[in-house]
């Protein structure tokens, strides 16, 4: 079963380990470099271990948009060995139920590098829609979160 787990001193390594294909390296950074943002931004950073069960199989950081007022998908990525599984989409659920549930917002945004179609179309599967707006280089989408009828 798929869950999320805190990032600490028993999988660090193995999380820093993690790696994407090399095609996919121009639409990702690395574990590192997002694990460092965490570290400075440890207020609103919320990374996590994505585990099958007791196996590692990806990294998820949900985070807090202070500038914009919003919470984000902020870096994702699953290992090459256990892509095309299924487990993208389930860590992308619960990273989403994590901030509905911790935060309970209006929406979660997430930015999508334009040519990475792998990753507009998950996001699209969960219910992101594009905004319409570019930012630093990224295609900004959306994910509603509450229904017009809530208000």
């Amino acid at each position: 079963m798929v869950n999320l787990k805190e990032i600490n001193k028993d999988n660090i390594d193995d999380v820093l380990s993690l790696k994407v294909s090399d095609n996919q390296k121009r639409f990702v950074i690395s574990n590192a470099q997002s694990l460092a943002k965490a570290y400075v931004y440890s207020k609103t950073a919320y990374p996590f271990a994505v585990y099958d069960d007791e196996t590692l199989v990806g990294f998820i950081m949900m985070g807090y948009y202070e500038l914009k007022g919003y919470y984000t998908l902020w870096e994702f990525m699953i290992d090459q060995k256990y892509q095309n599984k299924g487990y993208g989409r389930q860590a992308l659920k619960l990273g989403i139920n994590f901030v509905k549930d911790t935060f309970n917002p209006d929406s979660i945004y997430t930015g999508v590098t334009p040519g990475n179609s792998v990753a507009k179309g998950l996001y699209e599967s969960v219910g992101f829609a594009s905004t319409g707006l570019a930012e630093l280089g990224m295609e900004e989408m959306k994910l509603s979160l509450k229904n017009e009828n809530d208000n």
